[in-house]
């Protein structure tokens, strides 16, 4: 019989779909119940070798206002050649035949094969409007009465002489790569550089828009430092004032943060609009502005990639301009998506009046979408507690998602889901029992973090504490105002750890992190799918020693001893720790000496797992190579569940370990306290 930890896993990998709950509870009143929503982290490409194209158009529900596709779920009437929509119930013709010629092939040049060539230089002190840009390059078309005089000559467009195929100009593009310089015009002293990204942004968006509209095209944003002159202004060009921080912006004190945000989302809006894609690569020693910009890359669903000092890998995909629809059954209701897309605004019967993220529609479009890319999308169960769902009744999903292959070939991918409905007052163990913790976790920290860019950080955390509270309440078994007795099922054993690391992550503590660096982060949170998510959560932490071959360990400060070393993923780390001893061993040279190979092969171990981590990765982590009392250790240390401090550091019985200068609760104060909380009649 398989468990539901086999049939989570078993659909993850055949839909790209995990449900928080894998049996819905059947009535409004009781989903609200629950706590954590019934939602699902869906991955729209999500890659199946075993997926053939079908060579026909999809097979539609007659229903206008329903329109669903046919799916296994329907049922088939072969003898009076009809089937049943499972979503309206409507009957339909079976098609008795398919036209192979249905598909449509398009051929087009994407912004990922053109290079611009030289363009017009102008001052960037001027934003321009898009009918003013298409009149300065003579991008307009031209007057019919113009085109009939005189024999027909093929006229080439307009648009080649700022964008041409790579393959006619890829010698000229790699010369001008290799001769790039800095800027020579000279900065005076005290002063910042002279930048206009956001106007240099609005011509790159102005001039797609007048050349390839709704069409797949990236464009590719280098950036070095702020912008400290024009629209989007980030910084003034003065040394002496420095660029915001987290308490600037607390404070109202950041002057240019509301109209430089305002200029980029406008900009982000219009890309969206037109299917193209905006990536930032920006490196420098201090903030460049991505605070502001991040709406670029959040509703276009381009990359993100801050560096200090190395130069991460790029391995770009074709822009595919995808469009994914949602439709349900009628007992369940779509509230919204967080992720990195932008509403359609087309409303339809299974749109719910409640909004979660980007709701009030049941179409989104993602303008860039690799087989990684993960969407959270959050539903409202509507029937009636006074409507009883009859016994053994199923609620449906169905994602459409349209993108064009890399082939050139506009594909519909349609990926059906049902579950069960159960009663929450005669079968809340079967509901607990199809709990997913992992998927709940990551649904939950979208939710949070998305509430965190619009308001304060402790009333977030707060939120999130009464949520948890609340779920234990729901789901624990305990004897009242007595801590001892509570107990969790498997199902939800790891949830509260979750949230503990949760509380603790960049994505809510702003704490020595810099607006940009908060604002990579989350980018990177929210597009990520559910393995990559959970790393983000709560680092993998894996230990060699000469007592074996490498393990994973327990993320806490108890795991840090000397004799061994650490391998630390947060995603956007690899850190290398050695304990004392290694450390020692290593600076002696120990693994120079043919009699010592053993001690290399441990030495090389952790190395080789980094490499295969760091290449396989976009974008690349930060690689660290650290000992104990290195100065980079501390990202291991603050990373580490603090067991041991200097508090307790001596105590009678305690574990062997790293003690870790702190004043931050452990995870296991942290579960004293919720147990508490949990079983408190004051609650």
């Amino acid at each position: 019989m398989t468990t539901y930890l086999e049939f989570i896993q078993q659909n993850e990998e055949r839909d790209g779909v995990r449900f928080s709950w894998n049996v819905w509870p059947s009535s409004r009143l009781e989903a609200t119940r629950m706590v954590v929503p019934v939602a699902a982290l869906f991955t729209p490409l999500k890659e199946r070798p075993d997926l053939p194209p079908i060579q026909y158009e999809p097979v539609l529900c007659s229903r206008t206002t329903c329109r669903a596709v046919l799916n296994p779920l329907c049922q088939v009437d072969y003898r009076a050649k009809l089937w049943a929509c499972n979503f309206c119930y409507q009957r339909n013709q079976v098609r008795t035949s398919t036209d192979a010629n249905a598909v449509v092939l398009v051929m087009l040049i994407t912004a990922g094969r053109l290079i611009c060539g030289p363009p017009d230089r102008g001052a960037g002190s001027n934003p321009g409007l898009l009918q003013e840009l298409q009149e300065m390059l003579a991008l307009s078309k031209v007057p019919v009465t113009q085109a009939t005089r005189g024999p027909q000559v093929q006229q080439p467009p307009p648009s080649n002489r700022f964008l041409q195929p790579v393959q006619k100009i890829d010698m000229n593009l790699t010369d001008l790569l290799g001769e790039l310089q800095r800027d020579p015009w000279p900065v005076p002293q005290g002063k910042r550089p002279l930048r206009s990204s956001g106007v240099a942004l609005s011509i790159a968006v102005g001039l797609l828009e007048c050349t390839f509209p709704n069409t797949g095209a990236r464009i590719m944003m280098f950036i070095g430092g702020p912008a400290t002159q024009g629209p989007g202004m980030v910084v003034g060009d003065e040394l002496k004032t420095p660029i915001r921080s987290w308490h600037d912006i607390e404070k109202d004190n950041a002057k240019y943060v509301k109209k430089g945000t305002k200029h980029f989302e406008a900009l982000a809006n219009r890309a969206a609009t037109t299917g193209h894609v905006i990536d930032i690569y920006a490196c420098a020693l201090d903030q460049t502005g991505l605070l502001e910009m991040k709406c670029c890359p959040n509703l276009t669903g381009g990359y993100m990639v801050m560096a200090i000092s190395q130069a991460p890998t790029l391995s770009l995909r074709e822009p595919n301009v995808p469009c994914s629809y949602l439709q349900t059954s009628r007992e369940i209701k779509i509230s919204g998506a967080i992720g990195p897309c932008v509403s359609l605004n087309s409303k339809g019967p299974c749109v719910s009046e409640n909004e979660i993220g980007t709701g009030g529609t049941c179409q989104w479009k993602i303008c860039g979408l690799s087989p990684t890319t993960t969407l959270a999308m959050y539903f409202e169960v509507v029937n009636q507690h006074n409507a009883p769902i009859p016994q053994g009744g199923r609620g449906a999903v169905q994602f459409v998602t349209q993108y064009q292959h890399s082939s050139g070939q506009r594909r519909i991918r349609v990926t059906t889901i049902a579950r069960n409905w159960a009663d929450a007052q005669t079968q809340i163990q079967n509901i607990a029992a199809s709990f997913d913790q992992e998927a709940a976790a990551i649904l939950m920290a979208r939710l949070a973090i998305y509430r965190a860019e619009t308001e304060e950080g402790p009333d977030v955390l707060r939120w999130l504490d009464r949520q948890l509270i609340r779920l234990c309440q729901k789901f624990g078994e305990y004897h009242k105002d007595d801590p001892s007795s509570f107990r969790f099922s498997g199902t939800f054993s790891l949830y509260p750890q979750f949230m503990f690391h949760l509380r603790r992550s960049p994505f809510l503590q702003i704490f020595n992190n810099s607006p940009d660096e908060s604002s990579y982060y989350r980018h990177h949170f929210m597009r990520q799918d559910l393995t990559q998510s959970l790393i983000m959560i709560q680092p993998t932490l894996y230990a060699y020693s000469f007592n074996g071959p490498a393990e994973p360990v327990l993320l806490d400060s108890s795991s840090i001893l000397a004799d061994r070393i650490l391998l630390m993923d947060t995603f956007f780390q690899i850190l290398i720790y050695h304990g004392e001893t290694i450390a020692q061993w290593r600076k002696s040279g120990y693994q120079d000496m043919p009699e010592y190979e053993n001690f290399r092969h441990l030495l090389q171990a952790p190395v080789d797992d980094a490499q295969e981590i760091l290449h396989s990765r976009f974008p690349m982590p930060r690689y660290i190579d650290t000992e104990h009392g290195g100065s980079q250790a501390r990202f291991l240390l603050s990373k580490v569940n603090p067991s041991q401090t200097h508090n307790n550091m001596y105590a009678w019985g305690q574990e062997s370990g790293a003690p870790i200068l702190t004043d931050d609760v452990s995870l296991q104060v942290f579960m004293d306290h919720l147990k508490k909380l949990a079983v408190s009649s004051a609650a």
